[in-house]
């Protein structure tokens, strides 16, 4: 039998997935306290006793998200088809709030991303260390390019699916599809050669004061 603190994180958890489901599908605006503690199966008393405000439930939402990036894919984790199973699952309900998320544009949205950049900068210098990410001239503009690579289908959802031919974008199998082929791109490259990279290389130094 469980004792009550578990009970009670259990609860906890089900509130912010709840939200996290809510505010994605209709933003942090169009979702009430009340309509959280319906989809959670809890009372409207208990979604204020563990966060007070609809405020305090989507700073938990974002911690929760951010939780996830720091704990996100390492080398262990895309070495294990497992790990990285389930770590899809559970990001399902978290693609939907990024997307809605940095819809909305809010300032919430933009302190989100800048850490999700910073974190993601950590990991890509540790691979750097570890010897299984490349060096970068730019380590920073490098963070901020892959994260924004990665959070690309939340914003263009719609067209993706329908040259995909899938009818829910934040589908499993469908998160599967599309981002195999990222990793493909950033294991593998796309161009054989560095044409592309001397042509730009070219162009920037024909910019360059004289």
């Amino acid at each position: 039998m469980r004792s009550s603190d578990d009970a009670d994180l259990t609860a906890r958890a089900r509130i912010r997935n709840a939200a996290l489901e809510l505010f994605g599908a209709e933003g942090v605006g169009g979702v009430s306290l009340r309509a959280v503690a319906t989809r959670a199966g809890v009372s409207h008393a208990l979604v204020l006793h563990h966060f007070g405000s609809k405020e305090g439930l989507r700073k938990e939402c974002d911690a929760y998200v951010i939780s996830l990036v720091r704990g996100g894919p390492g080398i262990d984790a895309l070495d294990d088809a497992a790990g990285l199973g389930a770590l899809l699952e559970a990001g399902a309900g978290v693609r939907r709030y990024l997307a809605r998320a940095f819809l909305d544009g809010t300032p919430e949205a933009a302190a989100l991303f800048d850490e999700i950049v910073e974190t993601t900068g950590r990991w890509l210098e540790q691979g750097v260390q570890e010897g299984w990410a490349q060096p970068s001239e730019d380590p920073r503009a490098r963070a901020a390019i892959y994260v924004t690579w990665l959070l690309a289908p939340l914003a263009f959802g719609e067209h993706l699916s329908r040259v995909l031919g899938v009818p829910d974008l934040h589908d499993t199998d469908a998160t599967l599809q599309y981002s195999r082929a990222a990793v493909e791109i950033f294991t593998h490259g796309v161009f054989a050669d560095d044409r592309a990279l001397a042509a730009w290389d070219a162009v920037k130094k024909e910019r360059r004061p004289r």
